[in-house]
């Protein structure tokens, strides 16, 4: 079948996140095709290029979110080059007449808030949503865009006067003009995919299936193809979207008017995005309870953790244990939300009691932020373990050590997990805990706190203690630094555990039968014309061909009764290498 993979500033940019990911889905589904439809968040993002692409993917067409105001909308090297409402030609009087009904309804919806619970006014404001969103791509379909439109005073005034109607939000109705143009330049971004010439025939139209690689932006042409084409719409949170948004906009973030709307626009975008998606996969049950709770159907989710390569580590998790039986071992990007203070607070606790233990912090910083933060980490060490004069460490030797991948105490990553008797994690934010699942590849007992989908991955084979609390983590630390046959039995569990759930080949395999449920259910049903705009009979090849081999030029005579069939007459076979499709 033919698949339409969309993306947002992920896969195929060489810096795009979750890139691994999709790329191991797209190689490891070699048996349908792929186009993939991405849209880029930077300039620097689109220049560094893309990925090598398998022979499965067919062609990639690209369009940017990142363009400042004023700039012509430029597609990427493969997007047809129409600049779509970004030319700044004028409208007519009718198309600004629906486009105010239309966008006045949009943000009408937001400026009314998002009431919790499935009740009436929240179904009316979802359809109200809904609606508006389809009135509006189909003005921009008829009109070749509608940048400029998102982009004018009429939009502004606008949204204003939805601010300011009776029963919105109390705090949208503070917004100021400064407040009011942010929000306006935010919605024209997150609804640019409206204006894209990706839903024609010859585009999204002609696919089998939509998978949508997060929600947000990313799934919107997934909802237009659906709305335009009725092709069917598969999303993937591995991190809740709608979450992220609701922690980027802290109170230092923006003004509170400007974080009120935007968090109602994309909840609202959320909501939309679950009705409509034939299914939502999510990565664990962390992320599955967000969309449930964001208005997803229970019965159209399924749980698909997120694959990993288990090769590489395989060396690790089955050789002796060499490790330093005093050593814990953090791996991962230094940054506040991994809450290394609390980890060097705890390891203080637990060199009271154990004098010979170590820790080795292991990673790199992530962004300025992580800069500062490790530094403020590094003071931290060298107030709470002064070097010794005496005792059990030599002048100048602290215990604490932070290193970085391809160093000479840590030249792999392996080597980092398999330096330690026991892997930590002391994050205080954490989606898919992705190194708790490297370090449990590499058959290693962990210390955890419980955030996130900690507990889910984990499953009985490591000890799970609080957030921010630096005395439990000391205390679980010790209890197994103090018995390795303990460490022995939980390492080999966590191994066996990870190797039956978060495989990359449980991941393909879980997509495939995702995509065959949805295409059961919801085959696409097209008409193919002729030059002359006639039906053309017998132009969709078959999707499927009968399994086996076959001796002769014909099959066996089909049983009567079948309905369908003329019964007791031969059938000639397809041999498995003409059907195409397949």
């Amino acid at each position: 079948m033919r698949i339409g993979l969309l993306t947002e500033g992920g896969y195929p940019f060489v810096s795009g996140d979750a890139g691994l990911w999709c790329d191991r889905l797209v190689r490891g589904l070699a048996q349908h095709e792929f186009d993939i439809y991405a849209l880029s968040r930077s300039r620097h993002q689109e220049d560094e290029g893309w990925v090598p692409l398998p022979p499965q993917v067919s062609r990639v067409r690209t369009a940017p979110l990142w363009t400042a105001e004023g700039d012509t909308w430029r597609g990427g090297p493969s997007l047809p080059g129409r600049v779509a409402g970004g030319d700044g030609r004028a409208y007519g009087r009718r198309t600004r007449r629906r486009f105010t009904e239309c966008y006045g309804e949009l943000v009408g919806a937001v400026c009314a808030g998002s009431d919790a619970g499935p009740d009436s006014r929240t179904d009316d404001l979802a359809d109200r949503f809904g609606n508006a969103l389809y009135g509006l791509a189909e003005l921009a379909r008829e009109e070749g865009g509608l940048v400029a439109a998102l982009r004018s005073d009429t939009a502004v005034r606008t949204l204003e006067r939805a601010c300011r109607a009776p029963g919105a939000l109390r705090t949208a109705g503070e917004a100021r003009v400064p407040d009011l143009l942010t929000v306006t330049t935010h919605l024209e971004r997150a609804l640019r995919p409206l204006s894209l010439d990706w839903y024609d025939d010859d585009g999204l139209g002609a696919a089998d299936l939509c998978h949508a690689t997060a929600g947000g932006p990313a799934a919107l042409p997934g909802l237009l193809a659906r709305h335009f084409s009725d092709v069917p719409l598969l999303v993937t949170e591995y991190g809740v979207r709608l979450r992220s948004h609701y922690l980027a906009l802290g109170p230092h973030a923006a003004a509170p008017a400007v974080r009120a709307l935007l968090a109602a626009f994309h909840g609202r975008l959320a909501t939309e995005v679950y009705r409509r998606a034939e299914i939502l996969t999510a990565g664990n049950a962390h992320a599955r309870r967000w969309q449930e709770r964001c208005g997803a159907d229970r019965s159209r989710i399924r749980t698909v953790p997120p694959g990993m390569e288990a090769a590489r580590f395989t060396e690790a998790g089955e050789s002796p244990d060499r490790s330093d039986p005093g050593t814990l071992v953090w791996v991962g990007r230094v940054e506040p939300a991994k809450d290394l203070v609390s980890l060097l607070h705890a390891f203080a606790d637990v060199r009271k009691e154990e004098p010979k233990a170590r820790l080795r912090i292991v990673g790199a910083p992530s962004g300025p932020d992580g800069e500062a933060y490790l530094g403020h980490c590094r003071a931290l060490a060298a107030q709470l373990f002064p070097d010794e004069a005496e005792g059990v460490h030599a002048v100048g030797d602290n215990p604490v050590s932070f290193e970085e991948i391809d160093g000479p105490e840590a030249p792999t990553l392996p080597d980092a997990y398999a330096a330690g008797a026991v892997v930590v994690l002391s994050s205080v934010v954490e989606g898919f805990p992705v190194s708790l699942v490297e370090a449990m590849f590499c058959g290693r007992a962990t210390v955890s706190t419980d955030v996130g989908a900690v507990v889910e991955v984990i499953g009985g084979t490591g000890l799970v203690v609080p957030a921010r609390n630096p005395r439990a983590l000391a205390e679980a630390c010790l209890a197994l630094l103090r018995d390795p046959e303990r460490r022995a039995r939980l390492g080999a569990a966590a191994r066996a555990r990870a190797l039956e759930l978060f495989t990359v080949e449980q991941n393909i395999a879980a997509f495939h039968g995702v995509y065959l449920e949805i295409v059961s259910h919801c085959p696409v049903r097209r008409v193919v014309l002729d030059e002359a705009g006639e039906p053309l009979p017998f132009a969709t090849p078959a999707e499927s061909h009968v399994p086996g081999r076959w001796t002769g030029p014909t099959a066996p005579v089909l049983p009567r009764g079948i309905p369908g069939w003329a019964t007791g007459v031969p059938v000639r076979a397809t041999p498995p290498a003409a059907a195409e499709g397949a």
